[in-house]
């Protein structure tokens, strides 16, 4: 269910606030097993969150602190999203949109690190954007204006990302990429 983009794109739902996508996820709390202090196993700290839309399960359990664990899991739901929803792309037809090219410099260069806000958005749209071309990184890359050694660098930057590529990749019956 959440390889499609099932009636919201991953663009969508990245501009979400965060209480907005909390609410559309269904919120389990319990408590955290192994170490963490003598207040680890008596206070339910761990979040899991299940996004109803995309059926994507996310969990924190590394503080003691459910506020802070509930943080870490909308920020890991929001990755999730951004490698797993996929919103069809026409190759032939693809115009980057004014997000991701005001993230493209005028040398032909990727400029959005993984602190920038646009981060997670601009993936989307790159995988979204490989998909589109069966997962060929020339063809990609050629499309956003970039090099094709420039687009494997910025992928491989990210484990994440990097991973999802390939999986990516072989799902389509082609080779991982080194």
């Amino acid at each position: 269910m959440h390889g499609d983009a099932n009636r919201q794109t991953a663009a969508v739902l990245l501009a979400l606030p965060d209480e907005a996508l909390f609410h559309e996820c269904d919120v389990d709390v319990y408590r955290a097993s192994g170490p963490g202090g003598q207040h680890r196993n008596k206070v339910s700290s761990a979040v899991r969150l299940r996004h109803r839309a995309t059926g994507l399960i996310v969990t924190a359990t590394e503080s003691r602190s459910q506020h802070e664990n509930r943080a870490r899991a909308l920020r890991r739901l929001r990755r999730a999203i951004a490698l797993h929803v996929r919103a069809p792309i026409d190759a032939d037809a693809y115009r980057p949109t004014p997000l991701l090219a005001g993230c493209i410099s005028r040398e032909g260069r990727l400029c959005v690190g993984r602190r920038d806000a646009r981060y997670l958005t601009a993936i989307g749209e790159i995988l979204d954007l490989l998909a589109g071309c069966a997962m060929q990184v020339s063809s990609a890359a050629a499309c956003l204006g970039v090099s094709t050694a420039h687009l494997v660098s910025f992928l491989k930057d990210d484990p994440h990302v990097w991973a999802r590529v390939n999986q990516m990749r072989m799902e389509a019956g082609q080779k991982p990429l080194r």
